[in-house]
């Protein structure tokens, strides 16, 4: 099978590639348009693969779109393009308007009208594939309650009102034109190859360089954690073995406030990294700041996985304690990865902090 990631240089898209390559025999087209996110570093372990292309193209370019359908003839898609920092979003909104919205609507009208020409064969197999977030379904506050596939769409913040928008895009191509889709909303994921804004990433690098860790209001609010290895095996499970017009929900299991994680870390560096501790600090905890909380930031997600688990057999394999622990030695022996980006452009400060 040869499928066609949209997004593949990016830190969830890329695991998807990797995982693609290094544990099937499927082929793998990878649209990247390479923004500020995007990183090809990250597709090193397989980039020399034969089983693996790059497409330097924008979503929201039909014409390319259709010239990279038409030449390499992709069995599904798998949708993970997207602006996807909730800070960004909320100091400009406009490009996630752009490539989350009309870039799917582009992207599913080049996909519709190559499902239309193939074969009955072939479009007995196709799929599109969306890859969403959990921030669709807006804010559990302090109850016990998870999101489920049926939870109604209350989304906060432009990000989370770009994503819905995009997964009512593509159930409203399905029904209405019939093109076989399928939508996965996850929770928080986070990893190796992570951009360094995002928190984890972020109060890595912030406390090995001996700088403040930022925490929103008091820390309190609540997130699903995800490994983003278990999250790529879970959307290859599913561009597989779901059920056309069906939506699967993906968690981790491990819902963390975000102090919890903040301090959990500076456990983790501690045992792991005590020797780069910056000189005069007895304890990377002590750098832990709080700072005045997000516009319209969501107390809690949490995520039931049932679905996915009774129906297609995929379950996390990483604990909070253990992808947490690979991940912190996963920056501690990949310092020229992320070195590469600090170096550039970008700096090391969260958007909005």
């Amino acid at each position: 099978m040869k499928i066609l990631v949209t997004g593949g240089a990016g830190f969830i898209g890329s695991a998807v590639v990797r995982y693609i390559i290094e544990h099937t025999t499927d082929e793998v087209v990878n649209v990247d348009k390479l923004t500020y996110a995007g990183n090809l570093a990250s597709l090193a372990p397989v980039a020399s693969s034969e089983r693996y292309a790059f497409e330097q193209v924008d979503i929201l370019d039909k014409i390319e779109l259709t010239r990279v359908f038409k030449q390499h003839q992709p069995d599904a898609i798998m949708h993970l393009a997207a602006e996807s920092h909730v800070d960004r979003s909320i100091d400009s909104a406009g490009e996630f308007i752009e490539t989350n919205i009309v870039g799917t609507y582009q992207l599913l009208e080049v996909a519709r009208a190559y499902y239309t020409q193939l074969s009955q064969e072939k479009r007995a197999t196709f799929k599109f594939h969306h890859i969403s977030t959990d921030e669709v379904y807006g804010d559990l506050e302090g109850t016990t309650d998870l999101f489920t596939e049926e939870t109604s769409y209350e989304p906060s913040s432009p990000y989370s009102a770009s994503k819905a928008a995009s997964d009512h895009l593509v159930r409203a191509w399905g029904r209405t034109y019939g093109l076989p889709v399928v939508v996965t909303n996850c929770s928080n994921n986070y990893g190796p190859y992570h951009f360094p804004e995002k928190l984890v990433p972020h109060i890595i690098l912030n406390a090995l360089a001996g700088k403040k860790l930022p925490i929103y209001g008091d820390g309190s609010q609540v997130r699903d954690w995800l490994y983003v290895e278990d999250h790529a095996q879970a959307l290859y499970t599913v561009v597989t073995k779901g059920e056309l017009n069906e939506t699967y929900n993906i968690g981790g299991h491990n819902e963390k406030k975000n102090l919890e994680v903040v301090e959990y870390l500076c456990e983790l560096l501690e045992e792991l990294a005590p020797e780069q501790k910056s000189q005069g600090l007895l304890n990377y905890k002590d750098l832990i700041t709080f700072v005045a909380d997000r516009p319209g930031h969501d107390v809690r997600y949490a995520i039931d996985a049932s679905k996915i688990q009774a129906e297609l057999g995929w379950q996390p394999k990483e604990t909070f304690e253990t992808g947490m622990r690979k991940t912190v030695e996963w920056y501690l022996t990949n310092a020229s990865w992320y070195e590469a980006i600090l170096s550039g452009d970008y700096q090391l400060d969260r958007k909005g902090l």
